[in-house]
């Protein structure tokens, strides 16, 4: 009695230690070495400098929406916007890799779960002759082989293993949630990259989509000069064939129809070539593509602005940036856990036999369990130096941090200075054409009645379709400056989906 009394007691005692043992990993594990990570203080201004002397329609909407494309009111527009998405190859790339980052996470994260590893092995050999007692008894430990008879120590055997091990590493330091952390704030940085890849498609097909615009205009307003000039040469020559107008009147029309008509051609060089790249945005060859020409008809519409700290919530590339730095702050925790002592427990256990029939009973089973902490004590420098390392490498994510948010300031102010200052300028250039325009009549009757020579019309049809020109350019110019600025702004996005894009 009093012996089971000890055994039970001993067996009590152990098992305490066991629960006291594991009692203090789960108290060690809640904790991680390392800074943790607080997004570094950047200076905003209040507002922006460039808004001052520019006045938004009201009344606009609070924010820019996501198929912001449709501002334009452009149904060719909004029809390839819908195709860059599915078809565009840098946005399939960049959703690739943000693939893999999640796959990444889903790594980092196994290494909070033991590893079990089964295997199944059949040997045979020959033990040496030096071990065995010949005509003595079975060799000792599994696996041995009957004695009996002399002569047998050179007797053949085999051997059946079935064993099933376990290694499991407690994150005691924290190194595995260090990993997790920064895995998961980079498959965060990897989503900022892929909506910046979508942005970044998508405006430049609208930017493309205007100069091809543009350009038709261009077109237009060529062919129409044509048309006028082939009627100056017509009345020019009447006037020659009767006497009124020189040879000379006659070849200055000419020159300026033809040149003219050259000029309309030209412009279709250009205006396939944009095609073209318009083509390769939404993922098809050049042949398979095909944009009728077409006019703009309105001018940018409004475009509502917010203030400058809302950016660091609308632009993926700033997200990107701030996520990486998140991830490079991980990166010192794991760098320093190098330092402590690494604790696991390791396990083995399975089946182990000579004879295939009693492979899989109870006494060929064997098993052993425990725990183990082991500690380098030499290194030669190497953790100090990834230690330096993760915060050099921290320090540089912060200055891209920085850089890129001043990066972004500067693309809304030079936009919102363009499409003020382009403002300004189309008012002034419209100005221009109707004066221009009301030159040409007066030039013209002048001319008809033997007033003034043939070359004050040229000179003033010229100037009249050059400024007819300028005029189309500032417009479309103000089309792209708008496009660019809601770039800038971030078209739409908004940072509150990121947490969610790491799985």
């Amino acid at each position: 009695m009093r012996q089971l009394t000890a055994t039970t007691t001993g067996t009590t005692t152990r098992k305490l230690k066991a629960a006291a043992f594991l009692a203090a990993l789960c108290w060690l594990s809640s904790c991680s070495v390392g800074p943790d990570y607080v997004r570094p203080k950047m200076e905003v201004p209040p507002a922006y400098k460039e808004v001052d002397g520019w006045t938004i329609a009201e009344p606009q909407d609070a924010g820019l929406r996501g198929a912001w494309w449709e501002m334009f009111n452009e149904p060719e527009l909004n029809a390839l916007e819908e195709q860059v998405d599915i078809s565009n190859q840098n946005i399939a790339g960049a959703e690739a890799r943000y693939r893999q980052a999640r796959a990444l996470v889903q790594e980092a994260r196994s290494a909070f779960f033991p590893t079990v590893t089964i295997g199944l092995g059949v040997s045979r050999g020959v033990r040496s002759g030096t071990l065995t007692n010949g005509g003595g008894g079975g060799t000792g430990g599994v696996g041995g082989v009957g004695g009996g008879g002399g002569g047998s120590s050179k007797a053949p055997f085999t051997t059946y293993t079935l064993p099933i091990d376990v290694s499991w590493e407690i994150d005691v330091w924290g190194r595995i949630r260090r990993s997790v952390e920064s895995a998961r704030a980079n498959a965060q940085a990897s989503s900022g990259d892929l909506e910046s890849a979508r942005l970044s498609a998508r405006s430049e097909l609208a930017q493309d989509f205007f100069l091809l615009r543009s350009l038709d205009m261009q077109k237009k307003l060529l062919d129409d000069a044509g048309a006028v000039f082939q009627t100056s040469l017509d009345l020019t020559n009447n006037r020659y064939k009767a006497g009124v107008a020189s040879r000379g009147d006659v070849l200055q029309a000419e020159t300026q129809l033809r040149s003219t008509q050259a000029q309309a051609i030209d412009v279709g060089v250009q205006r396939a070539q944009v095609e073209h790249a318009i083509a390769l945005l939404i993922g098809k060859a050049p042949a398979e593509l095909t944009i009728p020409a077409a006019v703009i008809t309105a001018p940018p519409p409004s475009i509502p602005i917010g203030v400058p700290s809302e950016i660091l919530q609308r632009r993926p590339d700033i997200a990107g940036a701030e996520r990486r730095m998140a991830s490079a702050n991980a990166q010192i925790g794991v760098a320093i856990a190098a330092y402590y002592p690494t604790v696991s427990i390791a396990s083995s256990g399975g089946f182990e036999s000579n004879s295939f029939t009693k492979w899989l009973t109870s006494p060929s089973r064997f098993w052993s369990v425990g725990p183990s902490i082991s500690e380098t004590v030499f290194d030669g420098g190497l953790r100090a130096g990834q230690t330096a390392e993760a915060r050099a490498n921290y320090d540089a994510t912060v200055a891209v941090y920085r850089e890129t948010v001043l990066g972004a300031f500067q693309e809304v102010e030079d936009n919102l200075a363009a499409l003020r200052i382009l403002e300004g300028e189309a008012r002034v250039q419209d100005e221009a054409v109707a004066a221009a325009r009301q030159t040409v009549v007066v030039t013209l009757n002048q001319y008809k009645a033997g007033i003034v020579n043939y070359i004050n019309v040229t000179v003033v049809q010229a100037a009249a379709l050059a400024n007819e020109r300028t005029a189309a350019d500032i417009l479309g110019r103000r089309m792209i400056a708008a496009v660019l600025l809601i770039k800038a702004l971030g078209g739409g996005w908004n940072d509150t989906a990121i947490e969610a894009s790491a799985g």
